[in-house]
């Protein structure tokens, strides 16, 4: 539960760090579309930082392991969407769009593993 919470300020710092570099120390070196890729993975990477914060309040709250496996998935899944995503950008290798789809599918069965554990134990 504390991991979670403390993994959850610590993305947020990060996500707020990389979406500052994205919208100022990549703007000239990459192209829009980049640029706009970029910004969907730090867009994501906050909003799930703000995610394990809020699941490991919840783990904390009613104690329930079900919430802790929600929040590692979510952690997860943010690190490859997010992380393939700033790869892609930063090395231009296309291919690593393929794997995006996989840190998408961890973060829906994230959301959906908490929404059965609060259906259990809230």
């Amino acid at each position: 539960m504390k991991v979670l919470l403390i993994l959850g300020a610590i993305n947020g710092a990060l996500a707020v760090a990389l979406g500052a570099f994205g919208a100022h120390g990549l703007k000239s070196r990459v192209d829009e579309s980049l640029l706009a890729t970029w910004s969907t993975a730090s867009e994501y990477h906050f909003y799930h930082a703000l995610a394990l914060l809020l699941t490991g309040l919840l783990a904390k709250a009613f104690g329930a392991s079900g919430m802790v496996t929600a929040g590692w998935v979510l952690f997860a899944g943010m690190l490859v969407f997010s992380g393939s995503l700033y790869v892609l950008v930063l090395s231009g290798q296309k291919w690593l769009g393929a794997i995006t789809p996989l840190g998408g599918t961890a973060l829906i069965i994230g959301w959906l593993m908490l929404a059965l554990s609060l259906f259990k134990h809230a």
